[in-house]
């Protein structure tokens, strides 16, 4: 593909634009919706479609003038801000929309026509397709363009939207028997059928949909940063102001039967009105049509620019360049073919419907992105026009909502069609991604707001409401998972959960490289299984320096940090000895601490959870209670029961079953009475031995243990046990089960 000549300034911008916007519509339907709504109902109309006009209008200069355009514009806009994925998605629908649009108003310039097929109906009493006028219209259209290319086209433009200001003048210099016997008022104007306000938006607003015309020229603009927001800017107000005008010169000068019965009533008012507004309306349609051919090819070959097609010959063949005008060829002759079939139809009315809402929802992503990008504050969105967030926000609701309120049916088949087209293209290009990129930073705005607003909020609370928030430290990541797997579990809808490799050394650039590396690979191999937890690196020279570091960081989710994790192997003493080392230390830090105890074979989370409590470790009860409800209502343990066996004195049997049967019912924990066993105590037995003798088939077992016992202990506490998966808790203090 050759380098194109970018010649072009501001004015082909506006008048591609300005010549879409005061289209066939204009010269069509503007009479019949005064007829219909009332002077007053059109003004509104035209108010609430530039509510999303205007600020879309805003949004394409603003973005322009953020980063480099080049060619596709509205398409290179949005794909370099949503990702090439959904940017191809929207694209594809917006080139259709604008090849398409090429028939409608060649279709809708045979209607100046009119006079020459009623004088052959009338003499020759033969009734003449439209075809006869639109299909060699059309041809010609296609030999402009593909012999003379772009320069062509907007030489073209200018003697178009000169033809198309004089039949306005005339038509606003025109007078009638209805405007010397009538004077009208704007006090006692009037808005009437409201209840069909949508239904004359529906065919009104493709007069509003030209506005971002001239952005597709980006490629061929030699500043686009200037003449985008300038042309786009002033072609919307232009374009409204004649709406405006326009509404007021009818309702002046026609009654609301003649605006209803008359298509072309606006040349019953112009000075020389049959001669000069059939001209007009020609013009009108030929411009949008130019316009819109000259921007549906370069569209389309930014998209195959992108390898957007998936079919590696047909993006080259279809981004390919003539090689003397540098002008989009190929993707021009699948425009013209697309044109030619819905005008050999000659009935869009239908497409057209879908085509609005394809347009509609261009317009509501681009006021979508601008907003997103105010509202997340990139240090890199620096654009030299700015809109305002209000603004885009406002056009991106009212693009939704008049979706839906013009055809309800139309709007999601349209969102059903882009939908499929995006898992199209999805599945064609999973490596490419880019959503993100735009949400990103709007998620990083909520959240740094929510955790500052959740540091206030816990400073003026009483009683704060316990729910886990873990750490997990190891140097073990890539050989053991299990700790991980209890970290989602606990993460994985009541608490929040922070998965730290550790890598042992001092910070350096050797170090930093190793710990990105790592990184990768964990968040890589956490993204097969559904994943809950942060992960991240630290480079430490020990392990207790480590644990000291990750302590005393701040929490993560917007809470601190208050439960340490210790992943330990039965087949690793030295592991065990470290841990028993660093317990003195995290409990100075008001952490609840957790061993996990596992050996070869993994939790097996097919099986029960068994709760193990007694009477010397009342203090861990209820957090040991808490952590298996907890972690049972993961999808993993769905087939799983809780059981809990509380070894307690002969004399407090009785007392220590009414008691937990109280809690488990207050707590509304989904925990079955029959699945609580009370243990009598016995000299010659330890609640070890009743683990081993019970509990040897559980998935997972909960136990607790004291920092006094530990002390004097140590590794005994955690040994001897026949079970496969312990899980040791110390809670710092008491946690409240209400």
């Amino acid at each position: 593909m050759t380098d194109k000549i970018k010649s072009f300034g501001t004015a082909p911008v506006f008048f591609t634009a300005i010549s879409t916007i005061l289209g066939a519509i204009l010269f069509l339907r503007f009479g019949f919706g005064i007829g219909t709504l009332g002077f007053w109902g059109v003004i509104l109309l035209i108010f609430v479609g530039h509510l999303v006009t205007i600020p879309t209008a805003l949004a394409i200069s603003e973005l322009a003038t953020n980063k480099r355009v080049e060619g596709g514009g509205e398409y290179f806009i949005i794909s370099r801000s949503f990702g090439l994925n959904i940017g191809a998605t929207i694209g594809i629908a917006l080139y259709l929309s604008q090849a398409i649009s090429v028939a409608f108003y060649i279709i809708a310039f045979t209607e100046s026509f009119e006079m020459l097929f009623n004088m052959v109906q009338d003499q020759y009493g033969l009734t003449l397709p439209r075809q006869v006028v639109s299909l060699p219209a059309m041809a010609a259209l296609a030999f402009l363009i593909l012999k003379k290319g772009a320069n062509m086209g907007v030489k073209t433009l200018y003697v178009v939207v000169t033809i198309l200001a004089l039949s306005l003048l005339f038509f606003f210099l025109g007078k009638t028997d209805y405007a010397a016997t009538k004077t009208f008022s704007l006090f006692s104007a009037e808005m009437r059928n409201m209840d069909q306000f949508f239904f004359v938006f529906a065919i009104i607003f493709p007069a509003f949909t030209g506005m971002t015309a001239g952005v597709g020229l980006s490629g061929d603009l030699k500043n686009p940063a200037k003449s985008i927001p300038l042309g786009t800017t002033a072609a919307t107000v232009t374009g409204m102001i004649v709406y405006l005008f326009v509404s007021w010169k009818l309702a002046a000068s026609a009654s609301e039967a003649d605006m209803l019965e008359h298509q072309l009533i606006m040349s019953k008012i112009a000075i020389g009105g049959s001669i000069i507004v059939p001209i007009g309306l020609a013009a009108s349609t030929l411009s949008s049509a130019i316009g819109s051919v000259l921007v549906a090819p370069r569209t389309l070959q930014a998209l195959a620019v992108d390898e957007s097609f998936p079919a590696k010959k047909l993006n080259n063949w279809l981004k390919a360049n003539d090689q003397r005008k540098a002008e989009p060829v190929n993707a021009s002759w699948v425009t013209i073919i697309i044109a030619f079939v819905f005008v050999a139809i000659g009935d869009v009315n239908a497409v057209a419907r879908i085509i609005s809402m394809f347009f509609m929802v261009t317009y509501g992503s681009l006021c979508l992105i601008s907003f997103l990008n105010h509202f997340g504050s990139s240090p890199s969105y620096r654009p030299s026009f700015r809109s305002r967030w209000y603004f885009s926000l406002t056009g991106f609701i009212t693009s939704v909502y008049v979706m839906f309120k013009i055809d309800t049916a139309y709007a999601f088949i349209a969102l059903l069609a882009m939908a499929g087209i995006y898992l199209f293209i999805d599945y064609y290009h999973s490596d490419r991604k880019g959503l993100e990129l735009i949400f990103s930073n709007a998620i990083f705005q909520v959240n740094r707001n929510l955790q500052v607003y959740l540091q206030r909020v816990r400073k003026r609370k009483v009683y704060q409401e316990w729910r886990p928030s873990s750490i997990c430290i190891t140097d073990r990541s890539f050989e053991r998972k299990q700790a991980f797997r209890l970290l989602n579990w606990l993460s994985y809808k009541y608490g929040f959960g922070t998965f730290i490799h550790l890598i042992h050394g001092y910070f350096s650039k050797s170090s930093n490289a190793e710990a990105q590396k790592s990184l990768e690979e964990l968040i890589s191999q956490f993204e097969r299984i559904e994943n809950h937890v942060y992960v991240d690196t630290i480079i430490s020279p020990s392990y207790t320096s480590a644990i000291a570091q990750a302590i005393q960081l701040p929490g993560i989710a917007g809470m601190e940090n208050n439960m340490l994790i210790f992943d330990s192997d039965v087949d690793d003493p030295d592991g065990l000895k470290r841990i028993i080392e660093n317990y003195a230390m995290v409990n100075a830090g008001n952490f609840d601490v957790l061993i996990l105890r596992t050996g070869k074979r993994k939790i097996d989370t097919y099986k029960d959870i068994h709760v193990w409590l007694h009477r010397h470790d009342e203090h861990n009860a209820n957090l040991m209670i808490l952590l298996a409800f907890i972690i049972s209502v993961h999808p993993d343990w769905k087939q799983s029961k809780i059981k809990i066996f509380e070894v307690s004195a002969k004399e407090s049997v009785e007392k220590s079953m009414a008691e937990l049967q109280e809690l488990i019912v207050r707590g509304r924990l989904p925990i079955t009475l029959k699945n609580i066993e009370i243990l009598e105590e016995r000299p010659d037995r330890s609640v070890r031995d009743w683990i081993n003798e019970l509990s040897v088939d559980a998935g997972l077992v909960i136990t607790g243990f004291r920092g006094d016992h530990l002390k004097h202990a140590r590794k005994q506490v955690f040994e001897d046990y026949q079970v496969d998966a312990m899980l040791f808790v110390n809670s710092h203090d008491e946690k409240i089960i209400e």
